[in-house]
Order: C-alpha cells, then structure tokens, then sequence
C-alpha cells in the first residue's frame, strides 16, 4: 500500500514538473493533477506489464527504448480518461514519459536498494 501511495505521488509530481517544464501539457488543477496520477500509477500496474509482454521482440531490438513508447501510450490513455489534463499529441506525451521515468528513477533505486538490504539481513 506504502509503494503504490509513493508511485501515485511520484507521478503526480512527473506531471507537475511536466507541466513546467513543457507549455503544451495543460493540468487545470492540482486534483487533476493528483487523480491523473492515480489513474497513470493504476494504468501502470494494469496495462503496462501485458504491453510489456506482447512488445517484448519490438523492446528487444530496440533495446528497451520502445518502453518509452508504451510510457508514452500510458500518458494519452490517461489523457483521454482524465478531464483535467491535456497533452496534446504523441511527441508531448513522449516528453511526459521521459520525465515521468527520470523522477520514478530515484524511487525505483532508493526501493531496489531497500530490498537487497532486506535480502541481506534475512540471509544471516
């Protein structure tokens, strides 16, 4: 439950900076931007892991950046689903994803590192 309020949080904040710094992408609210959140964490955990696997050859060659791309889908889902947000087009919404991934990565290692040291301890 702790992971999933961080990664809500994470992404709401990728949306904010996204909105920042690219003038395309429009939130109109700060509940926007959190239920935004909500639904791309939720899209994320859904979606994401069976795109995953049917792209694998496609992720393979290009490899891994065609993750971006299924990142960026993720951002347009949202876009269509949440009322709030705007970003208009593919490329805004790769820019999303390119943001969205560099704020996830301190979480993703600060979680990794957690769980080898959780590994660690058990082993003794």
């Amino acid at each position: 439950m702790c992971r999933l309020v961080l990664r809500i949080v994470a992404n709401t904040f990728a949306l904010y900076v996204a909105k920042l710094v690219w003038p395309a992408v429009v939130l109109d609210s700060i509940w926007a931007g959190l239920l935004a959140g909500t639904v791309l964490t939720l899209l994320h955990a859904a979606i994401r892991p069976f795109l995953l696997l049917i792209l694998l050859p496609v992720n393979l060659i290009t490899l891994g950046l065609f993750t971006l791309v299924i990142n960026a889908w993720m951002v347009m889902l949202t876009d269509g689903l949440i009322p709030g947000l705007t970003v208009p087009g593919f490329w805004s919404a790769l820019v999303v994803a390119l943001l969205a991934t560099l704020v996830n990565l301190p979480l993703n290692r600060w979680r990794a590192a957690g769980a080898v040291r959780h590994a660690k301890q058990s082993n003794r």
